[in-house]
């Protein structure tokens, strides 16, 4: 009973968070994005992916992050992350996965880059945690056919990192919209990992960078 409502739970949430990839008119090169869930026990939450022009991206570290972004990395909420990045000038195109990535699994997305759009971002949430997400800012599209990167854990630095159930979106917890901001870092930097200071357990839910590959392949222009 207990992990058909886990399932349910990240189900509900993978529902609410189906985004259509924004396709751009203009011609430019298409990039086949395959991102690849290195963790034996955290879900991501649906994984957003985008092009971009230099000097801008998802986030950066050491900055501040706004609702859109600590909805993603609080509550595993693409929603309005991409609606901000599809409205953003400075932004080329931008694709969210339908589903949430299992650990073990991986998911492919396609993305154009056009002049000045020339670098890659991508972001999904750890669910298992208060606000902990992998990352990759600002890769150069500017490599070979076939390129392999691979993406650590950051902190949002918008919750605390209490590790109580209360505030984790995913298993064995449950809980969407709670927020503990009292203690939180203020700006992204790197995830200190799960310590079992709460209710979870390290054992399962830890990690060892890095937690994504990322294979990008360039398929015309």
């Amino acid at each position: 009973m207990r992990t058909c409502l886990r399932a349910a739970v990240l189900a509900a949430i993978a529902l609410c968070l189906v985004v259509p990839a924004a396709v751009h008119a203009q011609p430019g090169t298409t990039y086949r994005v395959t991102i690849t869930n290195l963790t034996q026990h955290q879900v991501f939450s649906s994984p957003v992916i985008a092009t971009h022009a230099v000097g801008t991206g998802i986030f950066h570290v050491g900055e501040t992050v706004d609702e859109p972004f600590w909805l993603m990395a609080e509550d595993g909420e693409a929603t309005e992350l991409a609606a901000k990045l599809q409205a953003d000038p400075r932004v080329g195109d931008v694709a969210v996965s339908p589903v949430f990535l299992m650990p073990g699994k991986s998911i492919t997305l396609t993305v154009v880059s056009r002049p000045p759009f020339f670098r890659l971002s991508a972001v999904g949430m750890l669910v298992t945690t208060n606000d902990g997400f992998f990352g990759l800012d600002s890769y150069p599209l500017d490599g070979p056919w076939l390129e392999r990167v691979y993406a650590p854990v950051f902190d949002a630095g918008t919750e605390a990192n209490n590790e109580e159930c209360t505030f984790v979106p995913g298993p064995p917890c449950g809980n969407l919209h709670q927020r503990d901001t009292d203690g939180a870092e203020g700006y992204v930097s790197s995830h200190p990992g799960i310590k079992g200071i709460g209710d979870l357990d390290p054992a399962l839910f830890d990690w060892r960078n890095p937690v994504a590959e990322i294979k990008i392949v360039r398929l015309d222009g």
